[in-house]
């Protein structure tokens, strides 16, 4: 195990850097809020713009999370922390089965959830190619603008190392994974204006269910993040991964109001994988320091 990164000289006296996770979700929900305002005050007739600056708004916000966690980073470790950063978000040699779990095995857990569901099966539209060229450039888009790119970074390179060392791996799992859902909140109050808007928006329950998904999917990114040295890069992999198989594959498999008007069978999936994981892991999730720090790279505790 490597020792912790030195700190600039100037951290102790920070009051960024004594409540670093404090700043960070501060700056990020700060941020990404401000951003999605403007869809909401359109949508509700208080502001008028345009459909592509409201676009052009939402997409800003994404940014909330990755720049909040190198600006973060720069002040709790300066630029030898940003560069450790950097490198986890290249960190691709990590043993071929993770890309297979990544890119095969949880949209495979994703079908499997989605078959028990009532009319699913039988609505299954074999003649769907649920891989093609078209699902290779949704992947790279859905990577790049629709969110894994701009969101792990932030959530897996900065507050999850933190988190893992301050809670544990699991409870910090569960505290990042609510506060991440939390994030989403603005667009689950615009409601959703067909049954093929996904995920289903516009109730209380509607964001309960996508919710308690999200908070089961982080605890599976953390296990795979500890699993490959702690590559930020597989995080990304992971969430775009499950993005786009549900956007882009999962409802033309199964074109049924039961997968089209729900997120319970991701929730189901993604519930199910999480527990088998903690159970199999007795909690540690892949995280080899009881403690709960990282194997190979440490952040040094607040001043």
């Amino acid at each position: 195990m490597s020792a912790p990164p030195a700190q600039p000289a100037s951290v102790p006296n920070s009051l960024l850097a004594r409540h670093p996770l404090v700043s960070y979700f501060l700056f990020t929900f700060g941020f990404s809020w401000l951003m999605f305002l403007p869809g909401l005050l359109v949508y509700y007739g208080v502001l008028s713009v345009s459909a592509q600056a409201v676009r052009l708004f939402a997409i800003a916000g994404l940014l909330g999370p990755i720049l909040s966690g190198f600006i973060m980073t720069g002040v709790t470790e300066g630029w030898p922390g940003i560069s450790r950063l950097l490198r986890r978000m290249v960190r691709w040699r990590v043993g071929l089965r993770w890309y297979l779990f990544a890119l095969i095995g949880l949209p495979a857990v994703m079908v499997l959830a989605t078959i028990i569901r009532p009319g699913a099966l039988e609505s299954l539209d074999v003649s769907a190619q649920p891989i093609t060229l078209a699902y290779l450039n949704a992947f790279v888009g859905m990577a790049f603008i629709g969110g894994p790119l701009f969101e792990e970074p932030g959530w897996t390179g900065f507050a999850q190392p933190r988190l893992q060392q301050t809670c544990g791996p699991l409870l910090g799992g569960l505290l990042l994974g609510g506060l991440w859902a939390l994030w989403h909140l603005p667009g689950f109050l615009i409601p959703s204006e067909d049954i093929k808007d996904i995920p289903p928006r516009g109730t209380l329950l509607d964001f309960a269910v996508f919710a308690l998904a999200l908070v089961a999917l982080r605890l599976i990114i953390i296990w795979v993040v500890n699993n490959t040295r702690d590559s930020v890069l597989m995080a990304i992999l992971v969430h775009a991964s499950w993005n786009t198989f549900y956007a882009t594959s999962l409802i033309r498999l199964f074109p049924t109001p039961a997968v089209l008007g729900s997120y319970s069978n991701l929730t189901l999936a993604a519930c199910a994988l999480a527990l088998v994981l903690v159970a199999a892991t007795r909690g540690r999730m892949g995280c080899q320091n009881q403690a709960g720090s990282l194997l190979k790279e440490r952040v040094a505790p607040p001043a």
